[in-house]
């Protein structure tokens, strides 16, 4: 049996192209990038010319692209490497839907003094620009809001947000915005400069790339503290000798996904609703997380009314469907999805949600076999638990 994969936006393979540029970096231009050696040498050069390729999908200067681990390295070095310049006290605002490696921070930084307003989202999963400016203080220094949610798909206001921080006047000085594009990067135009963004997140294992290396756009004048000491690597901001064949990958794909955005997100658009509306017809009372415009293409986020999510993700697994309750990231975790909760969701709806984002991969043949199983599966969870 051929399983259909529908776990996007936990991770992608990588794509064929994307793995033939790295090969070498495996067994032929291994060589440390630090050593002065010709091997050596050739590696930085390599390495150079991928951050200069990541710095033109940004429209950046390759001096403001800083290498790491991830995307939750990226994001805490982000909010660490900031809060480490700011002031005792110093306000910092984000939204109450980000991904856990911008939340945890922040509750981090809330102990230690700072002080941290989380902002509530509408109802379709979008933040307020209004109410990010006001929620603005003298003291605010720092603003992180996703470009777009990993688990309900929505897209935020980048761009207006941007502006409207450059705009105001409410501050004593204009704070510093960061956004974490991870799961935007291949859907979304990435130009940090229209975008208004000051840092911003990437994560290649999410955008047909390699796992372990991300990439943080630092703009220059930007001053932010390194969280990984040692040998200085990254102009002082993250030491650890490079992930040579992760870095040549991680600007491949990016320069790819960004090549055939258009194309591929309107092929997915019409694979998610072809889904969206032969669920909403087979399945009863199924209920969209999420605004369905101002979405991601691959995304889809479902409240399955009387199902418990974990119980159907298991059963569609058996099937042969891989799909998500949420985020990978907090697989395992009894509690509800915090972002569903922000959203106005009871508990039960919460733990009633699964996940299904699109890819590369996906098939209108998929689709088809997937609204054969999944109202299938359903019924069958209903007709069992008798309690709808």
């Amino acid at each position: 049996m051929k399983r259909i994969y529908l776990d996007y936006a936990a991770t992608t393979p990588v794509d064929p192209q994307v793995l033939e540029v790295m090969k070498p970096y495996f067994t032929e231009n291994f060589a440390n990038p630090s050593s002065l050696h010709t091997s050596g040498q050739e590696a930085k050069k390599d390495v150079d010319q991928a951050r200069k390729k990541v710095a033109g999908v940004l429209g950046a200067s390759s001096t403001e692209v800083v290498f790491t681990g991830s995307g939750t390295e990226s994001n805490n070095l982000a909010i660490f490497g900031i809060a480490a310049n700011a002031p005792a006290g110093a306000h910092f605002i984000t939204s109450a839907i980000e991904h856990e490696s911008v939340l945890e921070p922040f509750k981090e930084l809330e102990k230690r003094g700072f002080r941290v307003t989380y902002l509530m989202p509408e109802k379709s999963g979008i933040i307020s620009v209004d109410d990010l400016k006001n929620a603005l203080t003298d003291d605010t220094v720092f603003v992180s809001v996703m470009y777009a949610n990993n688990e309900i798909g929505t897209i935020q206001p980048i761009t207006e947000i941007g502006e409207m921080l450059r705009a105001q006047k409410i501050t004593k000085n204009t704070p510093i915005f960061h956004t974490d594009a991870c799961q935007a990067a291949g859907a979304l135009p990435l130009d940090v400069n229209e975008l208004g963004v000051d840092l911003l997140t990437l994560n290649g294992g999410k955008i047909y790339g390699p796992k372990g290396v991300g990439a943080l756009y630092v703009r220059s004048g930007i001053e932010i503290k390194p969280q990984i000491y040692g040998g200085g690597h990254e102009r002082g901001l993250r030491s650890g000798t490079e992930n040579v064949p992760g870095i040549i990958g991680l600007a491949a794909t990016l320069q790819l996904v960004q090549a055939r955005r258009d194309q591929e997100s309107s092929r997915l658009i019409t694979l998610r609703d072809q889904l969206l509306t032969g669920l909403q017809k087979r399945v009863p009372d199924l209920i969209l997380n999420g605004d369905l415009e101002q979405r991601l293409p691959n995304n889809l986020n479902l409240v399955v009314t009387g199902v418990e999510g974990e119980i159907l993700l298991l059963r569609l697994d058996m099937e042969g469907i891989d799909a998500s309750a949420g985020s990978a990231c907090t697989a395992g975790h009894t509690e509800p999805s915090h972002v569903l909760l922000a959203l106005g969701r009871s508990k039960q709806e919460a733990y009633q949600s699964v996940r299904l984002s699109l890819g590369h991969l996906t098939t209108a043949a998929e689709i088809d076999r997937v609204l054969e199983i999944f109202p299938k599966v359903v019924a069958e969870i209903r007709k069992e638990s008798g309690t709808y």
